[in-house]
């Protein structure tokens, strides 16, 4: 039978005849092992057809040849019920998800058990996953219908997203509309404010020009022309718009009118005239006034 006398390294080596002889022969390089396919079932009673590729090197040829009878033989039905036993811990649609993660759990479950046979996984890979037919048609409604629901929710995010734009457009208009109602009611208010300050003055200064008139030489004279000249206007003007007219009996007499205009001014004029007799000096009181008929005959003349 012989006994284990030593290992060859590369190179020369030299043996002695009948003596020495070469039992094993191990190959350091990377192995590639293709894993037959296999069934298996899933946690949710799918039952699968699944083969892979599996990587390994001989790390220790003195164990890769007492160790174990068959070391690819014995890597590979290692990682077929390794396959079959990780399989069995997950679901159908966790084994598509994580095959990764499947894979990494199937090199680490093979490298400790082939530690003792001097052989290294270096990676294992899922070739083939076959479904059976039916669950195939299962997957592929699944498939339709998750796509359906999630056309119908993105539609519905485009319709409630549209409406909730429209709805802030309208928002903001009816927010800038109100504004420049608000700014235009400002503007107008302002604008009436503005002319009723300019009127006022103008009036005033009017007023300021028609007293500084008549408090001048022939003052009387001028306001007796302005009361005729408005009341011929205004007789002129009588009975074009309606055709009932109530008049005075002495309508005709315009000397009469003139003087019934100008004693309704002099009355309104009066307590300013007494109130400016009131703020004359003493000084001045010694003066006479003028005489009653010196007033009538100076009146009668304006007359």
């Amino acid at each position: 039978m012989g006994k284990f006398h030593r290992i060859l390294e590369p190179g020369l080596n030299f043996l002695i005849p009948l003596l020495d002889r070469i039992r094993y022969v191990q190959s350091l390089k990377e192995i590639v092992i293709n894993v037959p396919e296999q069934s298996a079932v899933t946690l949710d009673n799918v039952t699968l057809q699944i083969d892979g590729v599996l990587y390994l090197r001989v790390m220790d040829p003195y164990k890769a040849s007492y160790g174990v009878e068959d070391p690819e033989y014995a890597v590979t039905q290692l990682a077929q019920t390794t396959m079959r036993s990780e399989l069995g811990k997950l679901s159908l649609d966790r084994v598509f998800r994580e095959r990764e993660s499947l894979n990494a759990s199937i090199v680490d479950a093979i490298n400790q058990a082939s530690d003792y046979w001097g052989i290294r996984c270096l990676r294992y890979e899922i070739k083939d996953i076959h479904v059976p037919p039916r669950v195939k048609e299962s997957m592929q409604m699944q498939v339709e219908a998750e796509r359906r629901k999630r056309a119908t929710v993105l539609e519905s995010e485009g319709t409630r997203e549209s409406a909730i734009n429209v709805a802030e457009g309208q928002k903001q208009a009816q927010i800038l509309a109100s504004e420049a109602e608000k700014a235009e009611q400002i503007n107008k208010a302002a604008g009436e404010a503005n002319a009723m300050l300019v009127k006022a003055r103008a009036k005033a200064e009017a007023i300021q020009l028609l007293a500084a008139a008549l408090a001048q030489q022939h003052g009387n004279a001028a306001a007796s022309l302005s009361v005729a000249e408005q009341y011929v206007s205004a007789f002129s003007k009588l009975a074009k718009d309606s055709n009932t007219v109530l008049l005075p009996a002495n309508t005709g007499d315009v000397t009469n009118m003139v003087a019934q205009a100008l004693g309704i001014y002099s009355t309104l004029t009066k307590p300013q005239a007494v109130k400016t007799q009131d703020e004359i000096p003493p000084a001045h009181k010694d003066l006479q006034p003028p005489s009653m008929e010196v007033l009538k005959v100076e009146q009668a003349n304006s007359s």
